[in-house]
């Protein structure tokens, strides 16, 4: 099934539009704009109906805090055929939750991840401009914004709604991407399925008893955490091969189901080539994975192996100062 993705546009006083940051059109009409006419006001009527009322009822029961941001985030996913049902929440976090989703017949998926980014008031992005140095803003179709457009640069050197709005984007877009590049290179991460303008739709781990636990909460049999560390480290290097480091690898973001690893929760992720930091941050992710495989019994230096992959795959930084400016 082909992967999808989908924003709806955004019109602020600085004159930027869906278009400007990666908006596609459908039917000759820009995402996000409301038709003229007797159109108009039919879609205006519409939007004005509940998520229930349109037909988008879930078997989960959503506090009453999230129930309004929790379904227009997925109704893409819903109005696209690539879930029919949220069943039940199945992780929360300080900056996103997941959800186990009935999967469409048509994705070959009886069960599907979806993430789902928690509102601005409610998140805690810590420290995200050490994994923003070197990367350039990303729009909702996963292109670089030019750092000659000046709508777009003006809104984020100014902070604008419009601006915070194009950093949610770009910071969403990374995970997604990620998984793309990651997903097609065999690495054992979540299989992407599409992202819409405040989550991202993805292969779930697991069945539907109860949510798969994190590697931190998992004891191991000698054997099999040797097994295991070794198919981390090759995750890790599969990842700086193609440039990447995760940036928040712990046994916190790996799940263990079946005797098998996957990495999950890439936003952060940063690039080996151009953040000044890079060297320090995979040292920190080495340093983490091999304090957890150390009490499993595994003989592991942090220090030697992060040394090794850096002289193997680290370069030495460029500067690219694009999201550096805000």
């Amino acid at each position: 099934m082909p992967k999808e993705r989908y924003y709806a546009g955004s019109t602020e006083d600085d004159g930027a539009d869906a278009e400007d940051i990666g908006g596609r059109r459908r039917g000759g009409q820009r995402v996000g704009q409301r038709p003229k006419g007797d159109a108009g006001r039919l879609l205006a009527e519409l939007a004005g109906m509940t998520d229930q009322e349109a037909g988008f009822t879930t078997t989960y029961t959503p506090a009453r805090f999230e129930e309004g941001w929790l379904l227009s985030s997925l109704r893409f996913f819903y109005d696209q055929q690539m879930i029919t049902d949220v069943l039940a929440q199945v992780k929360g976090g300080k900056e996103a939750n997941v959800y186990r989703c009935a999967g469409h017949v048509t994705t070959g998926q009886p069960l599907l991840a979806a993430k789902v980014y928690r509102p601005r008031q409610f998140r805690n992005l810590r420290n995200d401009k050490m994994y923003r140095e070197g990367r350039v803003v990303l729009t909702a179709e996963g292109r670089a914004v030019k750092a000659t457009d000046q709508r777009i640069m003006r809104a984020l050197g100014k902070k604008t709604a419009f601006g915070e709005q194009v950093q949610h984007t770009s910071w969403l877009m990374y995970e997604y991407t990620t998984l793309e590049r990651l997903y097609a290179a065999g690495a054992a991460v979540p299989r992407p399925f599409a992202a819409a303008e405040n989550a991202i739709l993805m292969g779930y781990v697991g069945d539907a008893r109860g949510a798969v636990p994190a590697l931190h909460a998992v004891s191991l049999e000698p054997a099999e955490a040797g097994a295991l560390f070794e198919e981390t480290l090759r995750n890790i290097e599969l990842m700086l091969q193609h440039g990447l480091i995760h940036g928040d690898l712990s046994p916190y973001n790996v799940l263990y189901w079946e005797g098998r690893l996957t990495l999950i929760d890439f936003p952060q992720v940063t690039s080996s080539a151009t953040n000044p930091h890079a060297r320090d941050i995979l040292a920190r992710d080495v340093t983490r994975m091999c304090a957890y495989f150390q009490r499993e019994g595994v003989d592991c230096d942090a220090e030697e192996i992060s040394d090794d992959l850096w002289a193997r795959y680290g370069v030495e930084p460029e500067p690219l100062q694009i999201e550096e400016m805000v």
